[in-house]
């Protein structure tokens, strides 16, 4: 080879060495993620590996409202979707922010996990950390990416115009942008819609409530949707080591709560790789021992000493700490309460978790039960609605006869019901607030578990008294 030839070959391999680090800076070089001396802000805000896999460009997900705000009918932007935000965070509880070659957001556990309550309409949330969030819209939420991604102003020139009014990207990022972080994440995200197409036939979940395994098994086990129906309210966070062995998930799918958080972590987005294992058993550890919290308001001690003694004669058996059948599986031909969820859950579903490789770890735990888990009540206040599908708004509907309970009520709006205990489900600023729950459509259905419905009203206003302290 000539000395010409050697100096534009190696020219060139110089040209490609420096636009493949160009590329691999932009795109690809992962920053260590945000780690938090507290376990409560990292939960609610730490990364749990998602970022690298499938994390959102964070500053495209800033500008989504401002372009597509038309999608967004309440004008509340992403407060629509119920996301919880505290003073002095850019981004919501639930979200992580980590450099992958650009900034990325990512969810974590905090996001469905952490609730909110407030006395009256004109008061500030209380965030109520490990508890279900009654507001959260998942279903909402992802329906607005989607259709933002199906929609011709998700381009690039639109996009960048809105990101330079909040950030000025550097030259190079521009190009990168442009050519190729918009352009993929449009693509990933019609990607993520066709394979969840099946949710736009079926009733909504509703806010507080999530589809836990349909969305596993159509995008990890790469099964096609099997038409069944799974939308089930998210469980508390807290108090697991006296949950130890008890079935986790409402049909205690599951026993082992490793399991659990690492099955969360990639349905959350993580890949093998990303997953960030020590970060997710630090919200493990933390949560073995996480209090439910107290409830907020007044109680009458006087009154709940005497509901103590109905809960230790008619509940405590499956619903305490010890009880003969708590943290296990009740035939649901028992407690006859509606089974879509139920039989969403198959052997096959199980042994194909259980057969899942690629991991660092393998499932073992997985497998089918015949009915829903004896939870026990700690934190029950800030649990409602309830049953597993929430279509039950109070506790005081719970102790009504079944026939008689609320058939259509509006779930996430966050005010509390300090009577009946639960949030107020109906009135105008309910329907302002939440979304209509109607008990008549497939997988709501609010019959059974009719315990209690035989005690006078003064008996269960005192049950119910005594429930507060739980």
């Amino acid at each position: 080879m000539s000395s010409r030839k050697k100096k534009w070959l190696g020219g060139l391999i110089a040209v490609a060495a420096l636009i493949g680090g160009i590329l691999w800076y932009q795109l690809l070089r992962e920053s260590p993620a945000a780690q938090f001396a507290s376990d409560d802000e990292h939960f609610k805000y730490g990364s749990v590996g998602v970022e690298a896999a499938s994390g959102v460009p964070y500053w495209v997900w800033m500008v989504l409202p401002r372009i597509f705000a038309d999608k967004i009918p309440d004008g509340k932007g992403y407060r629509s979707f119920g996301f919880i935000w505290e003073d002095g965070h850019e981004t919501p509880i639930g979200f992580s922010r980590k450099t992958v070659g650009f900034p990325r957001l990512g969810i974590n556990c905090g996001l469905c996990h952490i609730g909110t309550v407030r006395a009256a309409d004109a008061d500030h949330q209380t965030v109520v950390v490990g508890a279900p969030n009654t507001t959260f819209d998942l279903q909402r939420y992802l329906r607005f990416l989607f259709a933002s991604a199906e929609d011709p102003r998700f381009n690039a020139d639109r996009i960048l115009e809105d990101i330079s009014k909040l950030h000025q990207l550097s030259p190079i990022e521009l190009l990168v942008y442009r050519f190729i972080v918009i352009p993929q994440t449009k693509k990933a995200l019609l990607e993520q819609k066709r394979q969840l197409q099946w949710m736009y036939s079926l009733p909504d979940w509703g806010p507080g409530r999530v589809s836990p395994f349909n969305p596993a098994k159509v995008q990890i086990l790469k099964r096609p949707y099997d038409g069944t129906i799974d939308a089930a309210d998210i469980v508390p966070l807290w108090n697991f080591r006296p949950r130890r062995d008890f079935g986790l998930h409402w049909d205690g799918l599951n026993t082992s709560l490793t399991e659990i958080v690492l099955n969360s972590g990639i349905g959350n987005g993580a890949s093998a790789k990303s997953i960030d294992q020590p970060n997710l058993a630090r919200i493990q550890n933390w949560v073995l021992d996480l209090k439910p919290a107290r409830y907020p308001f007044a109680i009458d001690h006087a009154v709940a000493s005497r509901g103590g003694r109905i809960y230790e004669a008619q509940c405590a058996s499956c619903h305490e700490f010890g009880g003969e059948k708590t943290g296990t599986p009740i035939p649901n031909n028992l407690i006859g309460t509606d089974r879509q969820r139920l039989d969403s859950w198959s052997d096959e579903a199980a042994q194909a978790f259980n057969s899942l490789d690629g991991y660092r770890w393998t499932y073992t735990h997985f497998r089918k039960t015949g009915g829903y888990v004896a939870v026990a009540l700690d934190g029950i206040w800030s649990r409602a609605p309830y049953l597993h599908n929430g279509s039950v708004p109070t506790l005081w509907d719970m102790l009504t006869e079944p026939a008689k309970r609320p058939r259509q009520f509006y779930r996430g709006y966050d005010v509390f019901d300090q009577k009946d205990v639960g949030f107020i489900a109906n009135g105008p600023a309910a329907e302002r607030d939440g979304r209509r729950y109607d008990t008549t459509l497939p997988g709501n259905g609010n019959q059974g578990h009719g315990f209690g419905a035989e005690l006078s009203d003064s008996e269960k206003r005192d049950l119910i008294e005594y429930m507060k302290t739980l």
